[in-house]
This record gives C-alpha cells, sequence and structure tokens, in this order.
C-alpha cells in the first residue's frame, strides 16, 4: 500500500514547499496554470464558455473546480490494485491553493465525508493561501446583461438527462445545460443536443462542454490508468456549481436521475460498500448542498426523478413522441468499450445493470426498443450466472423474487447503501416504494430469461 499526496500548483510563482503530511507519500505535483494565466485540464476552456454567455463565476467555486480536477487525477491515474491493502481502499492527500482559506479549512472534513462515502478511499485535504500574483483567477468581465438562464441542469447524453431535458424545455424553462466529456461514452451529448435543438431551438448558446480529465504526460512520473471512477460526479457536481455560483438569485442545478439507480441498492451482498455507485445518493445529494451554503453557492441542488423509476420517467415525460424518436442516440451502458471484445464496435452491451434497466424502461414504457445491443435477445438462450451475459439477470431475478415474498423487505434493503436519516418516514416509504417498482420494472425483462448455476 502506499498514500498518494497530490500537489496542486497554480504557476511558476506558486513554487514554495509544500510539507507532506505522511513520510514516504508518493508526491505528484499538477500545475493549473501554465502560461498567460490560463487555468489549464479545460477549466480555462469552462472560463471562457461561462464568459461568452455572460456568467462570472465566485473565486470559491473555480477552487472547487480545481479541487474536483485533482480528485479526478486521483480518482483516475492512482491503482487501486498496486496502491491500496485490499484492492481498492486508497489513502489520498491533496494539498491546494486558494483564496479563502478559513473558509475551505472549515469545510474540510465534510469533503472528506462525502469522499470517503463516494469513491470507499480515505481523502485529507490541505490547504493554503494563494500566491497574491493568483489571488483572483476568475476573469473581471462587466457583466452589462444579466445571464438569461432559470438554472442549471447536468447534461450527459444518457437517457435521464436527455427526459430532464426535455422536461424542462417543455415547462418553459430556460436552463444552461452543462456537460463534461471525455471518451466516446459521452459522444451521444452532441447528438441529443442536437436533437433538442430541432424541437426547442438551437442549444449551442445554452450547452457548455467541458473536457476536465489527465493523461499521462500531465504528470511528472509514471501513473497507472484506474478504471472503476467512483468520484467522478464530485467533478460533475463541481462543473455545475462553478456555472451556478454566476447565476442571480438561487437557481436549481438538476440532476435527472431515476430513484431505482440514485438509491443504487446491492442486489447482492457483495455489492455493499464502494463497489456499489453512489454517484447520486441522496445521502450524498444532502451533503453537497451543505457544501455549497458553506462556499456561498446560493444554489439548490435537486433531483426531479428521485421517486420515479426509469420507465415512468419516460412515460410521464413531457414530450414522450420526441424522447421515442431518439433514445437509441442516448448512452446508458456502464462501459460502451466492452463490444470490442467481441469485434464489435462501442456499444450497448445490453446485460449490465444500467442496460438491463434502460431495457425494461423503454420496453414498458414504448413497448418497443430500438437500441441496438451487442446481446440483442436475453432470452435467446440459457446463460450462465457465473458469467458476464446471466450475473446481473440472475441478481435481477432472485432480487425480484425476494421482495415478491417479503415486500415490507424493500424498506430495510434501501437503508443498505447509505444512511437516509435526513429524510422524513414518508420520504423514506417513498424510496422504499421505487425501488419495488424499478425492481419489478426490470423483471418483466429478466424474469422469462432462464439462468443456469455454473
Amino acid at each position: 500500500m502506499r498514500r498518494h499526496s497530490i500537489i496542486a500548483r497554480l504557476g511558476p510563482s506558486d513554487a514554495n514547499h509544500v510539507a507532506l503530511h505522511m513520510t514516504g507519500s508518493v508526491e505528484t505535483e499538477i500545475r493549473f496554470i501554465k502560461g498567460y494565466r490560463r487555468l489549464a485540464f479545460g477549466l480555462g476552456q469552462m472560463l471562457d464558455q461561462l464568459s461568452e454567455r455572460g456568467i462570472r463565476p465566485s473565486e470559491a467555486a473555480l477552487d472547487l473546480a480545481i479541487l474536483a480536477s485533482c480528485v479526478t487525477a486521483a480518482d483516475t491515474r492512482i491503482s487501486r490494485t498496486r496502491d491500496s491493502q485490499d484492492s481498492w481502499t486508497r489513502e489520498i492527500d491533496l494539498h491546494l491553493p486558494v483564496q479563502d482559506v478559513a473558509l475551505w479549512t472549515g469545510v474540510a472534513s465534510l469533503i472528506e465525508e462525502i469522499l470517503k462515502f463516494l469513491t470507499g478511499d480515505r481523502w485529507r485535504l490541505f490547504f493554503r493561501g494563494r500566491h497574491r500574483q493568483y489571488a483572483n483567477l476568475v476573469p473581471g468581465n462587466l457583466r452589462l446583461v444579466r445571464p438569461p438562464f432559470s438554472g442549471i441542469c447536468l447534461f450527459s447524453g444518457g437517457l435521464d438527462s436527455f427526459v430532464g431535458a426535455v422536461d424542462l424545455l417543455e415547462a418553459g424553462q430556460t436552463p444552461l445545460f452543462v456537460s463534461h466529456y471525455w471518451d466516446l461514452s459521452t459522444s451521444s451529448q452532441t447528438r441529443c443536443a442536437q436533437h433538442l435543438g430541432s424541437t426547442y431551438g438551437d442549444l449551442g448558446p445554452r450547452h457548455v462542454r467541458i473536457r476536465v480529465g489527465f493523461d499521462s504526460n500531465d504528470f511528472d512520473h509514471p501513473m497507472d490508468t484506474e478504471p472503476t471512477t467512483r468520484g467522478r460526479s464530485f467533478l460533475f457536481f463541481a462543473l455545475a456549481a462553478v456555472a451556478a455560483s454566476g447565476l442571480d438569485g438561487t437557481p436549481t442545478i438538476y440532476v435527472p436521475e431515476n430513484g431505482l439507480v440514485s438509491l443504487n441498492v446491492p442486489l447482492d451482498p457483495l455489492r455493499v460498500g464502494a463497489w456499489s455507485t453512489r454517484t447520486t445518493h441522496p445521502f450524498y445529494m444532502v451533503r453537497w448542498q451543505t457544501i455549497l451554503g458553506r462556499l456561498g453557492i446560493a444554489a439548490s441542488l435537486e433531483n426531479p426523478y428521485r421517486f420515479n423509476t426509469k420507465g415512468e420517467m419516460l412515460t410521464n415525460c413531457g414530450n414522450p413522441p420526441l424522447v421515442r424518436r431518439h433514445v437509441s442516440d442516448t448512452i446508458s451502458c456502464s462501459s460502451i468499450a466492452k463490444a470490442r471484445w467481441r469485434g464489435l464496435p462501442p456499444g450497448h452491451c445490453g446485460f449490465c445493470v444500467p442496460c438491463l434497466i434502460r431495457r425494461a424502461a423503454i420496453m414498458s414504457a414504448f413497448r418497443a426498443d430500438p437500441t441496438t445491443y451487442t446481446v440483442a435477445d436475453l432470452g435467446a438462450e440459457p446463460r450462465n450466472s457465473r458469467s458476464p451475459e446471466g450475473e446481473h439477470i440472475r441478481a435481477f431475478q432472485m432480487m425480484a423474487r425476494r421482495v415478491s415474498e417479503r415486500p415490507d423487505v424493500a424498506g430495510i434493503l434501501v437503508h443498505k447503501p447509505g444512511p437516509l436519516s435526513d429524510y422524513t418516514d414518508e420520504e423514506i416509504a417513498q424510496y422504499a416504494d421505487v425501488f419495488r417498482r424499478g425492481v419489478e420494472e426490470v423483471h418483466r425483462v429478466t424474469g422469462p430469461v432462464t439462468v443456469e448455476p455454473q
């Protein structure tokens, strides 16, 4: 096991010694300003796009974006296999320059808590003041026109985010759509934006796409590649917060995600803990709301679909014909590159958990699914319970049987992925109900499939 220390640097003047808090920690520096005071790694790109739309973020929000970028660097470049004792839990220190050290020191423990909840790693945050040359990093443009945006909506190119965008636009809202892109899994963002633009007017002025990420040339020594990316939503939320900090009033940050995926209750005991993603879990969302408040970002974080299954989202969408027409251009698969193992182009596998939930939702709402899947017909042949094609089908079958035999068990299982202590008994009952309905929805697709033990 090796502890890692990521040290964020600004420009050349940011050269003071940073004392590590554990002897022998692997030290990695990331320099965010390489010339002309422009932020690197996609952050300058973000500021440019926001400035073009009349949005001037706060300095605290920009510090949050730098923090989130360092989280992304650590999460994607520190190997769980090589650098942890249990092939999962890493120990990571982040050293960051900020404009207001006292402000960030006061929120450090909360951020450490939610990063541990999100990724399963042990994080420690340390802050120092920015060098006076970088006291202000946000361009000081004079804002002559109020930005015409009613809020922020995360836009991933997935099916849920497409429905969320349609519903907001149908309701006459004028959100700014914020996307993070990196690889082929985000290629659907442009296509989905074009489809929305054809119905609701050009989305270009209302859409910012930001590419924050790190490759092997961005570090002063070799770094690994870690594919689990449990911390990705920390970056997504931070980018949305940066944009929201430049809007007037109390804008809403919409995070469209169906309730079954948001809760992400483990389908079997082996997926408890960090193996089960928690990118929009209710516990995580509440703590993010607290962070925004403490940083002076007057935005409200909301998942409007937390009590809806994916199928219900599609059925109740404000414009079902539009969604049905373009559903195949959205991406849900956990890893579209899996198709390459079979010599096929990237696409939906059809058998991972997100694909199964997607198939069930589309069939429930539209009675036909135009998506091309690597495994086109789940029931074409018996599946092996230990194979990738059968593992999750069997898990859903077993969970459906368990919930059917004991409906009250849903009220117990929803507490497994994380605490729901922030919510009322009525809300917890609603979470249990959406979990039960979601499992039943998926079972209508997976139930008839024959899955045999090895």
